[in-house]
């Protein structure tokens, strides 16, 4: 009889696998960070070999930890970091390049290109089709980069020798046996995010790829996301569940009825509304997108609203500028001020996601006074998270004509409670944080354990979902909105920052880090 399930969750700076109760709750947990490679200005890859050995790896760890044998695991559920291209030799196993992460900026001038020059007014050329404006965040001008400048590349694609995939992809193909039968395959929440699917078909298509070069048999074969792929050779437990991370967080937050929402604190943020079996297009900046799809039952769209840098903030303050050590800090230094002190941060590192799209921006930090000190640095970069959330909130009101009555949240800074309260203050509407915050690798495995009868359906999961922990406003409205309108004028400050003397100057910078290198 099994009694658990294993959920990998290969996230933008870690691999964990998570062993998960009939419950819900979690067993044992295994977790390895890889690396971030920074190759130019904008660029962001990973390694897919490293990917794939911490992948073992965790899992070892985490089934080590359990002291379970295999036969009591009833599936294997994955969640991934989205838009993030790999592509692989199906012959040798080999990725051609890096993964280039959802966060790398390189596509813009193809993004330029496919939007005929004008970015502008060109933006939707694909939009009735994918859901999707033209923006470098995608998968498909990934992968098109890849073939345009990787030597070889394209002409091994179209002899038909190589296979693109979103990590979840890459994992199942290895898990399932690689060059000795993998199964190439992906699921409709993360083909949604390529660009290249078709959301009423939830079929690749072929206008979109030949649009961007894309030879169609590197693409994986669509499939839902609760249901039996294949086997883990090396376990021999079925593959069950595949949702794309942030999809997956709305599974685990059991967000099922049409008009419930969640939003993740990750490496960045990623509010969705679900619209139930209704494609709606939005009017404000937000994407439409695949929420999940169950089996042979109908799919289930969202509205989503991305933005780009969140968690990473902390991360850049902790790493590059040597604010804190550790990324609990952040929250130790905010506590000393009351407020901060008139200055914001707009982390536009990657350019400004949800509702702008703009790649031409960059990041900021405005209102600068002598007064200013650290603690008021610590406090602006988590209230910039609080402040895009609102952003993205306002858009989806807007675009559904209903006001959400509370916010469901989770990921990894929802520990951080100055950042929730302020969430809740700067909203207007309570924020409410679960008893099992982790819920992108607990959609994974529901989205697993229903297509194996582990669970029986949703209600499941429904039942099994508790309330933790609950943040009521406490800010009056003529406070909120000042400082939602100086948080606005610090946003326009960023656009239009990358021009041709902004280009100049980032490629000086990496022609001196070149030659660095050289000596």
């Amino acid at each position: 009889m099994a009694d658990y399930i294993l959920a990998i969750d290969q996230g933008t700076t870690s691999t964990r696998a998570i062993v998960f109760t009939h419950g819900g709750e979690i067993h044992t947990v295994g977790q390895k960070e890889h690396e971030q490679i920074f190759p130019k200005a904008g660029w962001v890859e990973h390694d897919p070999a490293e990917i794939w050995d911490n992948t073992r790896e965790v899992i070892g760890t985490a089934l080590g930890k359990a002291n379970i044998s295999n036969s009591q695991l009833a599936a294997i559920g994955i969640t991934n970091q989205r838009e993030t291209a790999v592509v692989w030799d199906k012959n040798t196993g080999e990725p051609v390049y890096n993964a280039i992460v959802w966060q790398d900026t390189r596509t813009s001038k193809i993004i330029t290109e496919l939007a005929g020059g004008d970015l502008e007014e060109g933006a939707d050329r694909f939009k009735d089709i994918c859901g999707l404006p033209l923006a470098t965040y995608f998968s498909g001008p990934k992968v098109k980069w890849i073939l345009d400048n990787v030597e070889g590349a394209r002409e091994k694609a179209e002899a038909g020798d190589l296979l693109f995939g979103t990590t979840d992809s890459w994992v199942v193909w290895n898990l399932t046996g690689g060059t000795e039968g993998g199964v190439h395959i992906t699921d409709v929440t993360n083909a949604s995010r390529t660009m290249l699917m078709d959301l009423k078909t939830l079929s690749w298509s072929e206008e979109v790829a030949e649009a961007m070069g894309i030879p169609m048999s590197m693409l994986p074969e669509i499939r839902s996301c609760s249901e039996v792929y294949g086997e883990s050779t090396k376990l021999g437990v079925p593959i069950a569940g595949i949702l794309g991370d942030q999809q997956a967080a709305t599974f685990g937050q059991a967000c099922f009825e049409k008009g419930m929402s969640k939003n993740t604190y990750g490496t960045g943020n990623f509010m969705l509304l679900n619209t139930g079996t209704e494609i709606v297009r939005s009017e404000n900046g937000l994407l439409t997108t695949l929420c999940y799809k169950i089996g042979e039952e109908e799919a289930v769209y969202a509205l989503e609203g991305s933005i780009a840098v969140t968690g990473s903030l902390v991360q850049w303050l902790r790493d590059n500028i040597g604010l804190i050590q550790d990324a609990p800090e952040i929250e130790d230094l905010a506590t000393q001020v009351d407020d901060n002190g008139g200055c914001y941060i707009v982390p536009a590192f990657s350019g400004l996601f949800a509702p702008y799209w703009k790649d031409d921006a960059r990041g900021a930090i405005v209102g600068l006074t002598r007064y200013v000190n650290k603690h008021h640095i610590a406090r602006a970069a988590l209230e910039s998270t609080a402040y895009q959330t609102r952003e993205v909130l306002d858009a989806m009101n807007a675009d559904s004509g209903v006001d959400l009555p509370e916010l469901r949240v989770d990921g990894g800074m929802v520990a951080n409670e100055t950042l929730m309260q302020f969430q809740a203050d700067i909203l207007g509407v309570d924020v409410v944080r679960p008893k099992v915050a982790e819920t992108t690798a607990l959609g994974a495995a529901y989205a697993a354990g229903i297509a194996v009868g582990f669970w029986e359906g949703v209600q499941d999961v429904v039942d099994n979902w508790e309330e933790g922990q609950r943040w009521s406003p406490q800010m009056g409205e003529e406070e909120r909105e000042r400082l939602y309108r100086q948080w606005k004028k610090a946003v326009t400050r960023t656009f239009d920052w990358v021009d041709e003397d902004a280009e100049r100057a980032e490629e000086a910078v990496e022609e001196a880090e070149g030659e660095a290198q050289d000596g």
